[in-house]
């Protein structure tokens, strides 16, 4: 049987809206992020967001990304390619990838970068543990590893103290695109998916763990809403 809650937060919750939702191409989830956190520049008030999704497959780079870790040419390609706001290098997003993109005013947490970062990391971390896996840090690097593969990628971009982008979690993805990349810049580890170590997983399965780990590490009480109208 598979799990599919984590046990009650014991930490004081508050109301955050879980948008659940299906394969979205990236630029339609690049502009409904925009706008939630415009809104919340505007409205500190408004209730944080997290939003789990897929992508159909797509190439990002970070800001400050440089080209040396792609290995096709960016402006002659049949693939689909953005370069956005957030940190990091270059990643690949594709269906079988739990992608998750919260949007948190972190005055209500810790105003505090390298905190959300190791934060989210904890929430995959406590994810990965209710199916018997140890998911691992590795020192001066972001992500989470299982047996030396890196099975998670974040990135984020704050603005205000209000949160971006967030972290993608190979859940059963084809990794076979992520040979057209150095991903994140890291040539030393590589990519791996729960798929390889747990049969028969898939995001329906993942999405309610990572969910309830969510709200236990960021003591938030997650209530259902409908993807946002444009």
């Amino acid at each position: 049987m598979f799990p599919t809650t984590l046990s009650e937060s014991v930490f004081p919750s508050v109301p955050c809206w879980l948008i659940n939702q299906g394969e979205v191409p990236y630029a339609m989830a690049l502009e409904v992020q925009r706008r939630l956190v415009q809104e919340r520049r505007d409205r500190p008030d408004l209730l944080d967001v997290l939003i789990l999704l897929e992508h159909p497959p797509v190439y990002t780079l970070g800001q400050g990304a440089t080209l040396e870790f792609v290995k096709f040419d960016p402006m002659v390609t049949n693939w689909e390619v953005h370069r956005v706001e957030r940190g990091g290098e270059v990643t690949y997003h594709c269906p079988g990838q739990l992608v998750g993109y919260p949007i948190l005013n972190l005055r209500r947490y810790q105003q505090d970068l390298h905190w959300y970062l190791r934060q989210l990391e904890e929430v995959l971390i406590r994810a990965l543990g209710v199916w018997g896996l140890h998911g691992d840090r590795f020192p001066g690097l972001t992500g989470v590893w299982v047996e030396g593969r890196k099975v998670a990628a974040i990135g984020i971009k704050v603005s205000r103290w209000i949160t971006m982008h967030g972290f993608a979690l190979n859940v059963c993805p084809d990794l076979q695109g992520f040979k057209e990349i150095v991903p994140c810049g890291i040539s030393d580890y590589p990519v791996g998916s729960l798929a390889e170590f747990i049969p028969g997983i898939d995001l329906d399965r993942m999405r309610p763990v990572v969910a309830a780990s969510f709200a236990e590490v960021f003591g938030v009480e997650l209530i259902a809403s409908a993807w946002p109208e444009c």
